[in-house]
């Protein structure tokens, strides 16, 4: 038995330094791009009301030259004043174009989106969502990116982080969930993109059969999106600057975001099977070290397995949380992983046995 724990023990031990090595690869400075790649900047926006004056207030704002971007606010059948308030703020904003999906008699995000692509005049699409804040070289990272021949590209899109609970659980789940997505990413093994930064070509768009083959779920058209870039072999990279990172607001109670993470969650579901089945590994295992405690009544020194995980898992959270705008203390970072493990166990099990809500 104690050989058992101890190789178990080394096992997680390594796949944690595996994957903290392949992470830290990422942060290698790289020069702004001089050149001036032209962007079409899309944005589906529905019931947004709250945020579309500071939305707009933050593009026009972007570091990068007004004439080589354009940005196209698309109203998903908004029930309240979305599209009145989007003409008006940006009448005066010759870079800005403002439509509606009721005008073309479809509804829905993807279809919203598909929208604002067609009418794009520029190559470069960038994604974005209503209530989020680029930081001022979005633009500019990007372009360094698409100039070494990418087809499509993704970036760190972090919460602001708050003080209370809901918000922690939710900065703490975007954290993990990042480190693992990127570290992947950079061995080969892109599976998931935040469509809060999401960029691509609009000819690999259009290759791809736009978000024909993204339909298995109503969330989920830049997952399923990048599982078709994966399918072909397009040119897949990573932005990580933190000057071109893209921040939101986390849910404000813990039923918004339950019900947000089942979204995510049953988006999963979909992605390619080599994906799944390392997830699934990994996210296996962590829940074994978590519950050994239980086992002990097999052998006590199982329980060796607990302390040597939230150990290792301090570690890792401790030395990458900073690169993603977070900071946790240890006394947080140990019980909201304790919080974040168990989630998963929920958020599975919510998406695939509950009737997901949708806004």
């Amino acid at each position: 038995m104690l050989v058992f724990i101890f190789i178990s023990i080394a096992f997680f031990l390594f796949l944690s330094f595996f994957l903290l090595v392949a992470f830290k690869k990422l942060f290698i400075v790289e020069d702004q791009s001089k050149s001036r790649i032209n962007f079409s900047i899309v944005i589906a926006a529905r019931n947004e009301l709250e945020n579309i004056e500071s939305l707009v207030s933050n593009l026009k704002d972007l570091n990068y030259p007004s004439d080589d971007f354009e940005v196209i606010l698309v109203d998903d059948n908004s029930t309240d004043a979305t599209f009145e308030l989007m003409e008006k703020v940006t009448n005066s904003l010759q870079n800005f174009r403002v439509l509606s999906t009721k005008s073309f008699g479809s509804k829905g995000k993807r279809a919203a989106l598909t929208l604002g692509i067609q009418y794009a005049k520029f190559p470069y699409m960038l994604i974005t969502d209503a209530d989020c804040r680029p930081e001022k070289n979005w633009l500019k990272s990007y372009s360094k990116k698409f100039e070494q021949g990418y087809d499509m590209l993704f970036g760190i899109a972090p919460f602001y982080q708050r003080l209370n609970l809901v918000n922690n659980i939710s900065c703490f789940e975007n954290l993990r969930s990042s480190i693992l997505t990127f570290s992947m990413a950079s061995i080969g093994l892109p599976y998931s993109a935040a469509a809060r930064n999401f960029g691509f070509t609009k000819r690999a768009f259009e290759f791809l059969g736009e978000y024909s083959k993204t339909k298995e779920t109503k969330s989920g058209d830049d997952d399923l999106l990048l599982r078709e870039a994966v399918k072909q072999n397009l040119k897949i990279g990573i932005i990580t600057r933190q000057d071109a990172f893209v921040y939101s607001e986390t849910k404000k109670t813990f039923s918004e975001y339950v019900q947000q993470k089942a979204r995510h969650t049953q988006t999963s579901f979909h992605y390619l099977k080599k994906h799944q089945l390392i997830l699934g590994f990994w996210h296996l295992l962590n829940l074994f070290f978590l519950l050994s405690p239980l086992m002990m009544f097999v052998n006590p020194l199982i329980g060796l397995l607990f302390p040597s995980k939230m150990i290792i898992d301090l570690l890792v959270v401790k030395s990458t949380q900073k690169k993603f705008s977070y900071n946790f203390s240890a006394i947080k970072i140990l019980y909201l992983q304790i919080f974040y493990e168990i989630l998963l166990m929920i958020h599975f099990l919510n998406a695939r046995f509950t009737k997901i809500k949708w806004k």
